[in-house]
C-alpha cells in the first residue's frame, strides 16, 4: 500500500494520525487527477448533439423562409432603410426579414438554450418561449445522408443567421436571389450551412467531412482552358469597380455575371454555373458562412483576396473587410490574377 510505504519512509519521530492519512491521501489523489487531465470528473461541459442542430438549423431556415414568403405575397414589406454603406448604397430592412429573425433566432433558442447565435437583425422586445413553435430535432433527409455524429461543447459552437438575404431584391420582387441562412461554425470554422430559396422551395445543406444534402453533387475535376471563356459572379447591389478589375485580370473575354444574394452567388459557384464569385468591399459573415460551409464540405474554398480563411468565431467582429473570392477549383489561381486588387485592399484597411 501507498501509505504504508509513506509511513516507513518517514523519521521515527513523525507519527502520522489518521486524520492526516486522509488529507495526504486526498492531496495525492487531486495531484493524480489534475496531472491526467481528469478535471471534468468534477466540472461536466454541456454538448450540442450537431446531427439534431443540423436537422433545426435546415427547419427554422425553412420555417423562417415561409415568413419571407407570406410577406412578400402579401405585399406588406414596409421597408425601412436601417443604414448605409460605405460605398453610400441603403441597407434595407423589412418586414420579411423581422418575421423570419423571429423564427429562426427564437426557435433555435428555444432548441438549444445557451447557444451562442448572431444573427444579422435585432430585436430588444421580450419574448415567450411558450408562444414559440417546438422544432423537431430528427429529419429523414439528414438520417438519410448522414450515418455519423458528433457531439461538441456549446462553448465552441457559434450560430450565424441571415434572416433574409437579398433584402434589396426582395423590395423589387427579384425572388430568384432571395434566401434565408443558417451557419454553424465550431472554433471559428465554418462547419454546417444550410441555405433555403423559399420562392422555389428547395433547400440546400451540408456538413463538412460528414455529407450534404441530395440537390448537392461535388463537381468533376476540369482542365482550365483559354478557349472556354471564364465565368465569375458579382453583386449587383454593391459592384464597386469590380467589373473593369475582373476584366483586367483576366481579360476582356471574360463573362461577368451580377446577381444578388451572397447566398444566391455561393450557390451560383457550387452548382458549376460560375467559376468564382469574387467581392470586392465590405461583407458581413451571416451573408457568407452558411455559403463558405457548404463550399468547404464539397471540396471548394472561400478566402479574403489575400488567401486568408475567415474566422467565424466572434460576434465582436462580424464584418470582412479584405474582399472575397469564392471557387470549386483552381483557387489559387484565381487568388494569384486578383493579387493586384488584394493589395489594393490592404492600403484601404
Amino acid at each position: 500500500m501507498l501509505l504504508d510505504k509513506i509511513k516507513k519512509m518517514a523519521p521515527v519521530n513523525i507519527r502520522l494520525n489518521p486524520f492526516g492519512a486522509v488529507i495526504l491521501t486526498i492531496c495525492i489523489a487531486c495531484g493524480i487527477i489534475y496531472n491526467f487531465g481528469l478535471l471534468n470528473w468534477f466540472q461536466k461541459e454541456e454538448r450540442i448533439c450537431m446531427k439534431e442542430l443540423l436537422s433545426v438549423s435546415i427547419e427554422l431556415a425553412r420555417r423562417g423562409g415561409r415568413k419571407v414568403l407570406e410577406v412578400r405575397e402579401k405585399n406588406a414589406l414596409t421597408a425601412k432603410v436601417k443604414g448605409f454603406t460605405k460605398e453610400g448604397a441603403a441597407e434595407l430592412k423589412t418586414l420579411g426579414d423581422m418575421e423570419s429573425h423571429r423564427a429562426i433566432l427564437y426557435g433555435m433558442a428555444k432548441a438549444f438554450p445557451g447557444l451562442k447565435v448572431i444573427s444579422e437583425e435585432h430585436e430588444t422586445k421580450p419574448v415567450d418561449f411558450h408562444n414559440i413553435e417546438d422544432t423537431a430535432k430528427q429529419r429523414e433527409d439528414v438520417n438519410k445522408e448522414i450515418k455519423s455524429d458528433q457531439r461538441i461543447p456549446l462553448n465552441q459552437i457559434v450560430v450565424w443567421i441571415d434572416p433574409l438575404d437579398a433584402t434589396q431584391e426582395y423590395t423589387e420582387d427579384l425572388r430568384q436571389y432571395v434566401t434565408t441562412m443558417v451557419c454553424v461554425a465550431v472554433n471559428g470554422d465554418p462547419t454546417i450551412g444550410v441555405i433555403h430559396s423559399p420562392f422555389d422551395d428547395q433547400t440546400y445543406w451540408a456538413w463538412v467531412s460528414y455529407g450534404h444534402s441530395s440537390n448537392l453533387k461535388p463537381l468533376e475535376k476540369v482542365q482550365l482552358s483559354n478557349e472556354k471563356p471564364t465565368q465569375i459572379i458579382v453583386s449587383r447591389s454593391h459592384p464597386g469597380k469590380v467589373v473593369d478589375v475582373i476584366k483586367k485580370a483576366f481579360g476582356e473575354n471574360t463573362v461577368v455575371v451580377e446577381a444578388g444574394g451572397a447566398g444566391y452567388k455561393a450557390l451560383n459557384v457550387v452548382k458549376g454555373l460560375s467559376n468564382a464569385y469574387v467581392h470586392t468591399t465590405a461583407i458581413k459573415k451571416w451573408d457568407i458562412c452558411a455559403g463558405n460551409a457548404i463550399l468547404n464540405a464539397l471540396n471548394g474554398k472561400m478566402t479574403t483576396l489575400n488567401g486568408d480563411y475567415i474566422d467565424y468565431s466572434s460576434k465582436d467582429n462580424v464584418q470582412n473587410d479584405k474582399g472575397l473570392l469564392a471557387t470549386m477549383q483552381y483557387h489559387y489561381h484565381y487568388l494569384e490574377h486578383l493579387e493586384p486588387l488584394a493589395k489594393q485592399l490592404e492600403k484601404k484597411t
